[in-house]
């Protein structure tokens, strides 16, 4: 699988970045060090750039390059996504201080780095609103083997004056299940896509009283007709 999930010897600055934090190696000048938020044997969080309290970045221990790397739906592979919303949520050991929670994962494309990262960020009121709607509506998917079904798209918009894309959802209630699994057998394999291509996002359900139990998983890449392969027109850095 090296040639998907990258080689230990690699030099990419995330990984860089994990080295440092796991083993204290320290990264080759000129990139500094970073600061570890939080070190575990399965993964470590880092700040994303800009540096504030609802940017952080959830990164795997051991080399994997990203989404395309098969080992992330093996049953050996650490619950990433739910590690993330630990450590995400209000009470976690790195909370994201933002009304509204969002986590994400770029396509291989799209992204800037090449270690696998989960963005631990805000999101926008206008994006849960409108993803409440939709579940009122009975447009998004209750169970995987939904989750590609047209009726299951929708638009969402992104930044002011950004457009809309439009996404797959599916409605969960819990993390317990590998979302990195749930995506290849039931969107990707079914309709000949490539799992490099596909963006992925989490966002938790608020409601007044805080969080209400359930999760939006939504999914892109660029064969939907305004489709996306980034999470980045949804997710709030700065």
């Amino acid at each position: 699988m090296q040639s998907l999930c990258g080689r230990p010897t690699d030099s990419d600055a995330l990984w860089h970045d994990v080295q440092y934090c796991t083993r204290g190696i320290v990264p080759p000048a000129p990139q500094p060090r970073p600061d570890c938020l939080k070190t575990t044997p399965n993964y470590v969080v880092l700040h994303g750039k800009p540096e504030n309290t609802h940017n952080y970045l959830l990164l795997p221990s051991c080399r994997i390059t990203g989404i395309e790397c098969p080992f992330i739906r093996m049953n050996s592979a650490a619950n990433y996504w739910q590690e993330a919303w630990e450590n995400a949520r209000s009470g976690g050991s790195v909370p994201v201080q933002y009304p509204n929670i969002g986590l994400g994962i770029n396509s291989q494309g799209a992204r800037q780095f090449n270690q696998l990262h989960i963005h631990m960020a805000g999101i926008r009121a206008s994006t849960q609103r409108r993803l409440q709607d939709l579940e009122s509506q009975g447009r998004m998917a209750t169970q995987p083997s939904q989750w590609a079904a047209p009726g299951n798209q929708a638009p969402i918009s992104g930044p002011t004056g950004s457009g809309d894309r439009v996404y797959r959802i599916l409605r969960l209630h819990d993390l317990q299940q590998n979302l990195f699994t749930l995506l290849y057998r039931n969107v990707v394999v079914p309709n000949s896509l490539s799992m490099a291509n596909q963006t992925m996002i989490v966002v938790p359900k608020m409601t007044t009283t805080g969080f209400a139990g359930s999760f939006y998983v939504l999914n892109s890449d660029t064969s939907l007709h305004d489709g996306t392969s980034t999470c980045d027109y949804l997710l709030v850095y700065s």
